[in-house]
């Protein structure tokens, strides 16, 4: 059935349509149906592959036994449909680490060699944003490391962008730069007053701080009063949260320079809440970075909880031109 990977901490468990179909789930032959007619099938299929086995959830463990269920491929050759699906049951336009774990489980399952780089399409049924994503995939070696460069693309930056709207999204300045500030992200912490909307690919929206102690501590996102403050912020309209500011949801992370080209990071996703890794968002700090000026092109370490994410920054012409995301993963099982 499913199989369970690690990628910098963040665990997916993949499943083949057909695999879905045999547990009774009337799962469309194409991605994009698939993604249409989510709420018919995904609660049936988390509770069957996510949730923990009667009894067998370790002490202290997260409800999920994974941050989410990779569904795919849908056909036999690249390119490949894959449909992300978070553990509340919506789905996810790009994952980094969803999608570095879905390109290994290819190679791992002989459909696809190192040696080839293939494309992969990621099927949504968000309104505010295109569908299918699509992402190119290359195998490489970094410090030793297989794995696998991600085609990030161009971000897009601005309220605009993630579908920010309402009265809680202000103006502020960081670094001479115009940014955003979030109303009810600032009234959590002082610090938390300067953030930027990225799309890349999903919404994103990172608050830069000055002060490393200004980020939040990984262990107090899990906990009342700032988890149930950040879901109704980060989750959609209708899907546990407020969709304030972005009706649609948006993933929140928090962001301080630490050195140079390296950067500590936070992440609280939305439809999954505290995460250790994620690669999306990495690439997203990256990228809000780079137009406050805290760094340049070149490749620039991302560090969370569940490990560092090598983000590639390519500039033309003292623009940005293009994100590339490396990682790798690992069978669990």
């Amino acid at each position: 059935m499913a199989h369970f990977y690690d990628a910098r901490g963040n665990i997916y468990a993949v499943v083949s349509p057909q695999e879905l179909r045999t547990l009774g789930l009337k799962l469309p032959e194409s991605a994009a149906e698939a993604a249409l007619t989510r709420r018919s099938w995904t609660p049936q299929a988390v509770a069957a592959i996510c949730d923990w086995p009667a009894a067998a959830r370790p002490p202290g463990s997260k409800a999920h036994r994974s941050d989410g269920l990779l569904v795919g491929p849908f056909q036999e050759t690249a390119p490949f449909d894959v449909l992300i699906v978070n553990t509340d049951g919506t789905l996810a336009e790009r994952s980094g680490n969803g999608l570095t774990i879905f390109a290994q489980s290819l190679v791992d399952g002989g459909r696809m060699t190192t040696d080839q780089g293939f494309t992969l399409h990621v099927h949504h049924d968000h309104h505010d944003g295109v569908t299918p994503v699509t992402t190119d995939v290359v195998a490489a070696v970094v410090d030793g490391i297989a794995g696998f460069w991600l085609d990030i693309g161009l971000p897009a930056f601005g309220a605009a962008a993630v579908g920010a709207t309402g009265a809680g999204v202000g103006d502020a300045t960081l670094a001479g730069r115009s940014v955003n500030r979030v109303r009810r992200l600032a009234e959590l912490h002082p610090s938390w007053q300067s953030s930027v909307f990225v799309r890349v690919g999903n919404p994103h929206c990172v608050t830069l701080v000055a002060d490393p102690q200004a980020l939040p501590d990984f262990a107090r996102l899990h906990e009342a009063p700032l988890n149930p403050a950040l879901t109704r912020i980060a989750f959609a309209a209708g899907e546990s949260g407020d969709g304030d500011p972005c009706p649609g949801g948006v993933n929140l992370q928090w962001a301080a320079l630490t050195a140079t080209h390296r950067i500590t990071a936070r992440v609280f996703e939305r439809g999954e809440g505290p995460t250790a890794s994620s690669g999306t968002s990495a690439s997203a700090v990256a990228s809000a970075a780079w137009l406050c000026g805290w760094v340049g092109a070149g490749t620039v370490e991302v560090v969370m909880p569940g490990g560092t994410a090598p983000v590639r920054l390519i500039e033309h012409e003292g623009q940005l031109a293009n994100v590339q995301l490396f990682g790798a993963a690992c069978l669990q099982d």
